[in-house]
C-alpha cells in the first residue's frame, strides 16, 4: 500500500454552484502561458544537491535564468538532497502555502549497536501519531518542546547497524532529533548518514530537475530559441497549490477580488467538496488561473446552500488587476 500524506488521501469532488465558462477575452490556461512569463512567474521542482544552502540554490537558479528574485520552500540541510521547491519572481509568495504541507523523506539511520529486526519494525509502528520534539541547538526557531506528527514510517532494508527508512511527517519535524528519539527507545544512541526529500507538498522525487538541467534548458532556449525543455522544468505557479482546497469564481468577480475584497457566495461558479472552515484555500478562475488565497469562512455544504454569504477572506492576491476587466 503506498504511503500517502493527509491532503493525498482526501477525495475531491467538484461541486457546482452556477454553471458557467469563462471568457475567451480573458488570459489563458496556465500551460499555455508564454515562457517569458514563465520565468517570472513559475514554479520548478528542484533536486537540491548536497553542500549549497537552501538559499544559495534559490540564488544559482535566480542567477541561472536572470531574475530578480526566487525563493523556496523551506531549508534542508546543506548535505540534505532531494525536493526544494522554488519559486520564481513575483511567484515568490506562493512557497508559504508550502512550508506547512507534508514532507516526506528516505533516511539512512546509523545505529550505534545492533538490534535485532523485529525490535526495529515494532517499534517503527509505534512512532506513527504525535511526538513532541525540541529543535536542536542549530535551528532557525526558538528551542522549546512542540508537538509534531508522524502519519507513516516504513523501515525499507536494515543491515547490521544501517536502518534504511521512509517517513511522512508534518512540517517541522527534525529527522537528525527522530533518529535520536528512535535510537533511545532501543537503549542505545544513533546518528542519520544520509537524507533525501522525497515529497514537499505536492511536489515528489518522480518530476523534479537537478540545477544541470535548468541550466542546460535555458541555454537551449536563449542560443536556440528551443524552450522545449525548459517548459517542461518550470511549471505553472499554480503546480504549487494542488494541495490545497480551491474554488472556481465567475468571470465578473475576479477583478473585485484582485482588488482585495472578500468572496462573496453569488461571485462563485464551483468548488471542492473539501472545503472547511478555516481552511487555506486557493480561489481560481474559469481557466484554472489562480486569482488569490484566503481562508474559508464556512465550509463546502453551506457555500451551496447560502445565496449571500462571505465564503472566503482574503489574503495573498497574485493576478494582476484589471487582468479581467
Amino acid at each position: 500500500m503506498e504511503e500517502l500524506l493527509p491532503f493525498e488521501k482526501i477525495d475531491r469532488e467538484v461541486l457546482i454552484k452556477r454553471e458557467a465558462i469563462g471568457s475567451d477575452e480573458f488570459g489563458c490556461f496556465p500551460n499555455e502561458r508564454p515562457i517569458e512569463e514563465l520565468i517570472n512567474y513559475g514554479i520548478i521542482n528542484l533536486n537540491k544537491p548536497s553542500g549549497p544552502t537552501s538559499h544559495q540554490v534559490s540564488d544559482y537558479v535566480q542567477r541561472i535564468l536572470n531574475i530578480s528574485k526566487a525563493g523556496h520552500s523551506g531549508t534542508l540541510d546543506p548535505k540534505v538532497t532531494g525536493a526544494l521547491p522554488i519559486a520564481l519572481g513575483r511567484a515568490t509568495r506562493i512557497v508559504q502555502t508550502l512550508l506547512k504541507s507534508g514532507k516526506e523523506y528516505v533516511g539512512l539511520m546509523h545505529l550505534h549497536k545492533e538490534v535485532s529486526e523485529s525490535e526495529i519494525n515494532i517499534l517503527a509502528k509505534e512512532f506513527i501519531g504525535k511526538i513532541k520534539q525540541i529543535p536542536p541547538i542549530r535551528s532557525a526557531v526558538k528551542r522549546r518542546e512542540r508537538e509534531r506528527e508522524i502519519y507513516y514510517l516504513k523501515i525499507l532494508e536494515i543491515s547490521d547497524k544501517e536502518v534504511l527508512f521512509k517517513i511522512g511527517c508534518e512540517a517541522g519535524f527534525y529527522i537528525r532529533k527522530f533518529c535520536v528519539q528512535f535510537a533511545n527507545k532501543l537503549n542505545t544512541n544513533a546518528h542519520l548518514v544520509q537524507l533525501v526529500r522525497t515529497k514537499a507538498g505536492p511536489f515528489t522525487d518522480k518530476d523534479w530537475y537537478s540545477l544541470h538541467d535548468l541550466k542546460d534548458a535555458y541555454t537551449l532556449y536563449k542560443e536556440e530559441n528551443n524552450e522545449k525543455d525548459l517548459k517542461k522544468i518550470i511549471l505553472p505557479v499554480e503546480d504549487a497549490i494542488r494541495h490545497l482546497p480551491k474554488i472556481w469564481i465567475l468571470d465578473s468577480a475576479v477583478n473585485t477580488v484582485c482588488h482585495g475584497a472578500n468572496l462573496s457566495v453569488p461571485g462563485i461558479s464551483k468548488l471542492e467538496s473539501c472545503v472547511k472552515k478555516d481552511d487555506s484555500v486557493a480561489i481560481l478562475t474559469l481557466k484554472n488561473k489562480l486569482v488569490c488565497l484566503g481562508k474559508a469562512l464556512i465550509n463546502s455544504e453551506e457555500i451551496l446552500s447560502e445565496e449571500k454569504a462571505v465564503a472566503v477572506k482574503t489574503s495573498k492576491v497574485f493576478m494582476e488587476r484589471n487582468t479581467y476587466k
